[in-house]
């Protein structure tokens, strides 16, 4: 079939296969045969028809293709409107070969030479059994209308091409020990065949060989290498981190060590720096209590002074305060006179009496004669008002204030009086009055302003003072602040210090007692990284093994296993290839706790039956039970219980849909009583044809394209003790012969016999094998943990 894709593809044909689901009958076959007649006869494409032995459920199909071989043509398969669409679809090109449109069986015929010209026909078949022999006779046109192409069995040099050609990308070592690979798959498979036909000469029982089945050999045998080798060097390597481990601890223990006798001495200086800081701290801080009592001391006096002088400040501008309104009034009005009224007094030549006594007391206040000549001499000096508003008001004299006195016990000696007589006059009266009672107020007030210059030049000693021990203290201050930094400094850095000297005492004494418990683990472990050594040694030939069991043998029964087994371990030895001593597949992928569960779900305790599960879990195609007593349809039952099984037969209307849940959720699957053929629809999923589409991993079911989830599982058993299953079955699936044989009802009875007899031991041994696992688990966790702990 692949080569038949292969070459239609270097052709460029069309390859088309019809698509068998549940319920595919003649009518649908005719419904394909249609759709191929379309492609071929009116798109006018190259196509290649590819059918199997397998997809012709009812001879009617094959009595339609030797008509097709025969005459090209399939009687009653159009009606007459389909036929009418085929005339008018190839009647434009049927008239370029000249048939007129109207020659309605010309155009037919030329409908029918193309498909005839377009049209290969592959039939695929396998020559076993009788069917094969029956449809020649009854269909002639396969014989004579065909090529006939007969695929024999691959010679042993081409299996050792496919083999060489597979392992060239691998690395075994040398080229010789690849070849020896080459070989020994090669010697497997032909000795897989004879053992095959001698099974059918003793027992009766077929098992077929195919190309296909070589292949898988090899793909498993790769995919179980590159497994088994990861999961060894995993495991050695998890060992020998744990050894070197060990290795660095004991450095670092004598490093600590080393560095905690250092350590000791500098975190003894560093006590001892630290008492002395703290003595000098305490002596600085006693220095700076003493400044710091005096300043507070001197800050007191400084302020009692500063409370005296504002008391004496405060009486002073109280008596200030009853003469400078007056004053200010008799400035604001000196301000509203102007030049014309000095004229209006100026011109006078004898003035009125009120003029003349104001003018002479504004002449005695500017230090002039009291009479009327100099005032007109005083009142023609143009700075006159501003003499008047910037007097010196502090520099009145007594003998000035004498002269003034008589003006100002003079009755009519009143702004208000004046005023009726001279509107400027009045103002220069107030002037006079306003700067009589500040000379007087300025008498009383004088010597409190001395006593307060006087306190204020003390106050300004004490302040000097007192800036002077603020500064003193705000030097010792700073100097206790850097030693108290130095201090916590010192105290941290010794705490620091004992904080890692205990972490190292800890850690030492830690690692101390790590190191004592793992002396015994450490031999231990030597011993586990050199088995492992002998396994990484033995890897090749024993994954090969392994795989042939895998692949091959089981439809055998336990004695033609054990010959093969026997034989392939031979062949090794004769190839130069290493593989271990009492080689058996328990050997190489048993696990005891596996195998416990097995045993309690169902699953007989023979060699043979753990063999037979062992092949269930590890084969990369769905297993096939031959099981007559049912014992593996129990112990499937009972394994996939809790994952919600789901159970049917072939027969069962429904097989499809529950089929296509379990893909889709990921269920088990059990497909029990089949005979000897299986249902083409089930194709894909045997041969877990999947695919990627839209980021979605998809196959195909039937005509549908539904989201594989890989959790799914299928298991298929049969009841027939000796079915005869042809190779396009054996090919798709792993046939496991599940039937009872006497040696294993030995060991099935005898393990009965001794539950009966003495149920104490197989309850120790039940009890040992769990205790066993567990301990393993736990011991492979701690050392998982210890070599990957940094």
């Amino acid at each position: 079939m692949k080569l038949n894709e292969l070459a239609a593809h270097i052709n460029d044909y069309q390859c088309y296969q019809i698509e068998l689901c549940r319920g595919y009958d003649y009518v649908s076959f005719h419904e394909d045969l249609k759709k191929l007649y379309h492609i071929a006869g009116i798109d006018n494409k190259p196509t290649v028809f590819l059918i199997t032995d397998n997809q012709i459920i009812i001879e009617e199909f094959l009595e339609d293709i030797n008509n097709i071989l025969n005459s090209g043509e399939v009687s009653n398969l159009f009606d007459n409107d389909e036929y009418e669409h085929i005339i008018n679809d190839c009647r434009l090109a049927a008239k370029e070969y000249g048939i007129i449109e109207g020659n309605r069986n010309g155009i037919y015929e030329f409908f029918i030479n193309r498909i005839k010209n377009n049209l290969h026909i592959v039939l695929c078949m396998s020559p076993i059994g009788i069917n094969f022999r029956i449809r020649c006779r009854m269909f002639p046109s396969l014989i004579n209308c065909c090529i006939i192409d007969w695929f024999i069995e691959w010679p042993k040099e081409a299996l050792y091409n496919v083999a060489m050609y597979t392992f060239s990308q691998e690395d075994f070592g040398s080229n010789e020990l690849k070849e020896s690979i080459s070989k020994l798959s090669t010697d497997i498979h032909l000795s897989v065949s004879e053992a095959a036909v001698r099974f059918y000469n003793e027992l009766k029982r077929h098992y077929y060989t195919t190309p296909t089945s070589y292949l898988e050999l090899l793909g498993l045998y790769m995919t179980m290498l590159n497994k088994k080798t990861k999961e060894l060097t995993d495991g050695r390597d998890k060992f020998r981190n744990g050894l070197n481990k060990i290795l660095e601890t004991n450095d670092l223990i004598a490093k600590m060590e080393t560095e905690l006798t250092a350590l000791r001495p500098t975190l003894e200086a560093k006590q001892r720096d630290t008492e002395k800081l703290m003595i000098k701290l305490s002596e600085d801080q006693e220095q700076a209590d003493i400044v710091r009592s005096r300043v507070k001391e001197d800050e007191m006096l400084a302020k009692q002074k500063a409370a005296e002088n504002q008391i004496i400040a405060d009486d002073a501008q109280r008596d200030l305060d009853e003469a400078i309104p007056a004053l200010e009034a008799a400035n604001k009005a000196l301000d509203s006179l102007d030049k014309n009224d000095i004229s209006e007094i100026r011109v006078f030549t004898k003035p009125p009496q009120l003029v003349q006594t104001v003018m002479e007391a504004v002449c005695i206040m500017l230090g002039q004669k009291g009479d009327w000549a100099t005032a007109k001499i005083v009142l023609n000096d143009s700075n006159f008002l501003r003499k008047l508003v910037e007097y010196p008001k502090d520099d009145i004299t007594d003998g000035q204030l004498k002269k003034l006195k008589k003006f100002i016990d003079n009755p009519e000696f009143i702004p208000e009086i004046v005023e009726k007589t001279s509107k400027a006059c009045k103002s220069m009266c107030m002037w006079v009055r306003a700067l009589n009672l500040y000379a007087h107020i300025f008498r009383t007030v004088e010597p409190k302003r001395k006593r307060l210059e006087e306190a204020n030049a003390d106050l300004d000693i004490v302040m000097r003072k007192l800036q002077q021990k603020q500064l003193e203290l705000f030097n010792v201050e700073q100097k206790i602040t850097l030693l108290q930094q130095e201090y916590h400094q010192s105290i941290n850095e010794k705490k620091k210090l004992e904080q890692y000297l205990t972490l190292i005492s800890t850690r030492l004494k830690r690692a101390n007692k790590l190191t004592t418990g793992l002396m015994d683990e450490q031999e231990r472990w030597k011993l586990s990284i050199e088995q492992y050594n002998i396994q990484l040694n033995h890897i090749i030939g024993d994954v090969f093994i392994a795989s042939a069991c895998i692949a091959y043998y089981g439809a055998f029964t336990i004695n033609y296993r054990y010959d093969l087994m026997q034989q392939w371990i031979h062949r090794c030895h004769e190839l130069n290839i290493c593989v271990s001593e009492e080689l058996t597949l328990f050997h190489i992928l048993g696990n005891l706790y596996e195998i416990r569960q097995w045993t309690i779900q169902g699953l007989p305790k023979d060699s043979f039956s753990i063999d037979n599960a062992i092949l269930v879990t590890h084969s990369r195609r769905w297993p096939l039970f031959i099981d007559p007593q049912e014992q593996a349809n129990r112990w499937i039952r009972t394994m996939e219980l809790q994952n919600q099984l789901k159970i049917i037969k072939l027969t069962d209307s429904n097989l499809l849909r529950i089929l296509e849940n379990c893909i889709r959720l990921g269920l088990p699957l059990l497909i029990e009583d089949i005979a000897e053929t299986l249902d083409p629809s089930l194709e894909s999923i045997l041969l877990k044809q999947t695919f990627m589409s839209g980021g979605r991993l998809l196959i195909r079911l039937g005509d549908n394209d539904i989201e594989y989830n890989q959790n799914f599982r299928l298991y298929i058993t049969t009841k027939l003790s000796n079915p005869h299953y042809l190779p396009d079955i054996s090919i798709k699936v792993t046939i496991i012969n599940f039937t009872v044989t006497l040696n294993g009802l030995e060991d099935q009875l005898l393990n009965d016999v001794t539950s009966i007899e003495r149920p104490e031991l197989e309850e120790q041994r039940n009890q040992l094998i769990v205790k066993i696992n567990t301990d393993r688990n736990q011991l492979k966790i701690k050392c998982e943990f210890f070599s990957e702990k940094d």
